[in-house]
């Protein structure tokens, strides 16, 4: 799958650029301990640094970055960034605009006293024909201070201007600076295809299956990682000395 970004010719050497989101992933993954004592269980249990599908989720698709340090102090959202002359008249300068209030009326995320932070993007993206760009906030990352409305823009067709990227901000007492390149988005192509579901009961062949595959989690770890997960190749020219891999 290739996935081309452009920008104004000004900038290419200046912008934090989209990355695999693997390399992405929070200091707090790479910290947190592999078990942790359960009350319920009177024992140590594997946390979800062991479960594959967690880590997946949060290496999957690649990240858009913040352009530039944004600092947040008394509920003002501040930056000091020298952009030089842009070739396109109509390109955003500053890494962050606004939606009004009343554009989420309605929604779970309206607040009359609370605009929707807009990340703009200094990237465009195309996808091959057929394909959609899934934008979401970045996987199992509560720990940044706002969260992203999920989107879907058609990217194979939709190229000519960044995607920008709403956002209501979640931790009013947050203070401090977002530094450049913390993820904005995490975004992956999805098939534009018809889904075909099927529902059916279990045949024979199929309860057994199930019996023993059961049985075996149950009697010992790691049993979706050896047997059914499927390594994630890596991108084209990736360098990774970031790349958390899921424990044995």
């Amino acid at each position: 799958m290739q996935i081309t970004f452009r920008c104004d010719p000004a900038l290419i050497d200046r912008l934090e650029r989209p990355v695999p989101a693997r390399t992405k992933l929070p200091d707090w993954l790479r910290a947190m301990p592999a078990t942790a004592f359960s009350q319920v269980h009177a024992a140590d249990v594997r946390t979800v640094k062991h479960c594959p599908p967690f880590v997946d989720a949060m290496s999957h698709g690649f990240i858009i970055p913040l352009p530039c340090d944004v600092t947040v102090a008394e509920g003002r959202l501040s930056w000091d960034w020298d952009l030089p002359p842009l070739s396109v008249e109509a390109h955003p300068r500053s890494p962050l605009s606004f939606h009004v209030p009343a554009q989420v009326t309605g929604t779970p995320f309206h607040r009359e006293d609370r605009a929707v932070v807009k990340f703009n993007s200094f990237w465009t993206i195309e996808l091959e024909a057929g394909y959609s760009l899934f934008a979401t906030h970045p996987v199992n990352r509560d720990d940044l201070p706002f969260r992203l409305l999920t989107g879907m823009v058609d990217a194979d067709r939709f190229t000519d201007v960044g995607i920008l990227f709403p956002a209501v901000w979640t931790n009013p007492d947050f203070e401090g600076t977002l530094p450049r390149g913390t993820p904005v988005a995490q975004c992956f192509p999805v098939a534009r295809a018809p889904l075909d579901l099927v529902c059916e009961p279990f045949d024979a062949a199929r309860q057994r299956s199930y019996e023993n595959t059961a049985q075996a989690l149950l009697g010992q770890p790691g049993v979706y990682r050896k047997s059914y997960r499927v390594k994630r190749p890596r991108s084209a020219g990736e360098v990774t000395p970031e790349t958390f891999e899921v424990e044995p």
